[in-house]
């Protein structure tokens, strides 16, 4: 059996179709030094047990676990595992000191003036027009829980227009491209769009975006990269295989985004467009503004490093983290490590407003100073603990174990484990309207709750809402009806200008 294996895979080495081998390149079983070197590295950090099986692999088998393994460093993997699983404890007993972010930090779009709403809108659209801002997305996930197996951001959430989550996208950033080139007189403007991927997606993202066009943007200028990844780690704190030749991995969360940016080259990439200030945000959003000018010029006047997009909590029970300062520095609290006294808290100067209501909806700007910085900070961002059930290999009898309950750990980063490393005079924050710009996908159809019907009425309600606010007359049978307005015909409500595309300003509404 083990000589037809062989057979089998030498022709398959021949073919280059096994993994592990650059195109066009039959796998290469490393050489005795390089991989003793590296042996000996793992079984220095007591991790010797991921070469149980090598010498049984096929020469393509062995190239592609040794490819895994040179990039961890399996000191360094012990080192975060025991952070993450025993974190230092603080020799302060007293509780952390919560407050609400300092009110010139802060602004709100449901009070701010019209003048300083403008102000900032034609400070970002300059910025735009000086090709200064860049878009960076989270896209690794994929659509499981909306059963789709393809990436979150090919999905259809059932628009008239059948548009995915990343055409919208696209198509917005091209509409704040065309709007600042008309206003400030340019040929044309560019808005680099940089898409994280995770090693599942990222394959199946770059086919879509071919497939679409790039959705009429430059194709140099949508660039995808992946995020990294970490190592399974045992109850007992080993790497875990996932089969005989490859290293149980899981992303290492939405805060490895930094790490990304560095070693993908994108910050390189940014400062070689002469890039100042960058948007960041998750696919799931479908109501995103992407590259919106309020929010840049905004972050811009403050000159922060940081600034985040906030919603107002719907009550003190929502399950929502908070943006907020703890100890005196910029940070994010979850719900569940909040005390029903401050969750319940009112706002000394507003009774009828909660005092900690800055809902955190993961969509933050950041300067190209602060991305650049990451190399000296990066390492000091906490890893978190995910306790899952991952199947793995038995290094001692060589079967695979799908077990039953949590064996072992998943490590991740959040990506805001880095706001506490700000000064509160380098970190700002803008609260926006919910119903204008948060609507998360997150659940299959029919729950009810963030899932692909209310994303789809989300974007129908705000169309509806729009055509009405320029003067249009919509005529429809059920009071939940909407319209779809397509983001290349409009950004924001008040840019629509619809007597030029249709007389009279009649319209049904889509069902």
């Amino acid at each position: 059996m083990e000589a037809v294996k062989e057979t089998i895979n030498s022709a398959l080495e021949k073919l280059n179709i096994t993994g592990g081998a650059s195109q066009g390149t039959p796998a290469k079983e490393p050489s005795e030094g390089d991989f003793n070197g590296l042996k000996a590295t793992y079984e220095k950090a007591g991790q010797g047990q991921v070469f149980s099986f090598y010498e049984k692999l096929s020469t393509a088998e062995k190239a592609a676990l040794f490819e895994q393994l040179s990039g961890f460093d399996p000191e360094y993997i012990n080192e975060i595992t025991e952070r993450a699983l025993h974190p230092a404890k603080t020799d302060s007993t007293e509780a952390d000191k919560l407050e609400p972010l300092p009110e010139n930090a802060t602004s709100s779009v449901l009070d701010s003036s019209t003048e300083n709403l403008d102000k900032w809108y034609n400070s970002g659209l300059e910025l735009i027009a000086e090709n200064k801002v860049a878009v960076v997305l989270m896209a690794g996930g994929q659509g499981t829980r909306l059963g789709s197996s393809a990436p979150k951001g090919c999905f259809d959430i059932g628009l008239p227009s059948k548009k995915s989550l990343f055409q919208l996208q696209g198509e917005r950033i091209r509409k704040a491209e065309l709007l600042a080139a008309k206003k400030h007189g340019k040929e044309s403007v560019t808005i680099p769009w940089y898409v994280m991927t995770s090693g599942p997606t990222r394959g199946p993202t770059a086919d879509f975006f071919e497939k679409n066009a790039w959705f009429g943007l430059k194709k140099e200028n949508v660039v995808i990269f992946e995020q990294g990844v970490l190592p399974c780690i045992s109850n007992e704190g080993k790497i875990l295989l996932e089969s005989k030749s490859k290293v149980a991995v899981a992303p290492d969360g939405n805060g490895g985004l930094y790490q990304a940016l560095i070693q993908s080259g994108v910050v390189t990439d940014m400062g070689k467009r002469g890039i100042q200030h960058i948007h960041a945000y998750c696919v799931d959003n479908c109501l995103v503004k992407v590259a919106d000018p309020v929010f840049i010029g905004f972050s811009a006047s403050k000159n922060v490093d940081i600034a985040t997009k906030v919603v107002r909590k719907r009550n003190a029970k929502e399950s929502v983290g908070l943006i907020l300062q703890k100890n005196g520095k910029p940070d994010v609290v979850e719900y569940s490590e909040i005390s029903s006294e401050d969750a319940e808290a009112k706002d000394s100067k507003d009774s009828s407003l909660l005092k900690f209501r800055a809902a955190n909806i993961v969509n933050h700007y950041y300067s190209y100073e602060f991305l650049e910085s990451i190399p000296e900070w990066a390492k000091k961002l906490p890893h978190h603990v995910a306790r899952k059930k991952i199947p793995f290999v038995n290094t001692e009898t060589g079967e695979t174990v799908k077990p039953e309950k949590p064996n072992g750990i998943k490590l991740e980063q959040f990506v805001f484990d880095c706001f506490p490393f700000l000064t509160l005079d380098k970190f700002a924050c803008m609260e926006v309207k919910r119903e204008d710009e948060f609507s998360p996908l997150k659940n299959a159809r029919g729950t009810g709750e963030d899932d692909p019907d209310t994303s789809k009425q989300d974007i129908m309600t705000q169309g509806k809402k729009w055509v009405q606010a320029v003067g249009a007359t919509v005529v429809s049978e059920q009071q939940t009806d909407g319209i779809e307005v397509s983001p290349l015909i409009s950004y924001v409500s008040h840019f629509l200008k619809f007597c030029e595309i249709m007389q009279p300003p009649l319209y049904r509404a889509a069902y």
